[in-house]
């Protein structure tokens, strides 16, 4: 079963995300999208990091996230994503402009193929105005797409708010 999780900043997706993976009973790999580039992004991991069991296996992985998945999913096995809002906008910042196409393409036609269970974590930010600046309004475009599509693609959809999620797709377990 695949489920994508939305959510805003500090919105309890993790936290969800993190929940499901616990309950399922399987073993867990959680693979990180973020980067340590300044000290606010270090104490964020450090954060997210003391709250994960040390028994789960942590994947850093910035940008080749389908390849990532492929070397780790299994049957008997949940992989948490977290997140693809930093993913995106890791792609979005690399030098080869044509990468985050191959990186989008390549997710979306590996997801449906992995066995086990998939957490995809990823920060809603198509709800605000639209932004000023050329990136920004293409981060948010992009974003959107991504969300769509993988909504298209995933069993279970949830929107978390203030810790409590809404499912929009799929039974609420």
């Amino acid at each position: 079963m695949h489920e994508l999780i939305l959510g805003g900043a500090r919105s309890g997706k993790s936290a969800l995300a993190e929940q499901r993976a616990a309950d399922s009973g399987l073993s867990v790999t959680y693979i990180a999208t973020a980067q340590a580039l300044d000290a606010e992004m270090s104490a964020r991991i450090a954060h997210h990091r003391a709250r994960r069991p040390q028994r789960w296996e942590c994947v850093e992985e910035p940008l080749a996230l389908a390849a990532t998945l492929r070397v780790h999913a299994a049957p008997d096995r949940c992989i948490i994503v977290d997140c693809l809002t930093l993913w995106l906008g890791n792609l979005l910042g690399e030098a080869d402009a044509s990468r985050f196409q191959r990186e989008r393409d390549a997710l979306l036609h590996v997801l449906p193929t992995l066995p086990g269970r998939i957490l995809l974590v990823s920060n809603e930010v198509g709800q605000g105005i639209v932004p000023m600046g050329e990136l920004s309004r293409r981060f948010v475009d992009e974003s959107g797409w991504l969300h769509q599509a993988l909504a298209a693609q995933c069993t279970r959809v949830a929107l978390v708010v203030a810790g409590l999620p809404l499912w929009l797709k799929g039974a609420a377990p």
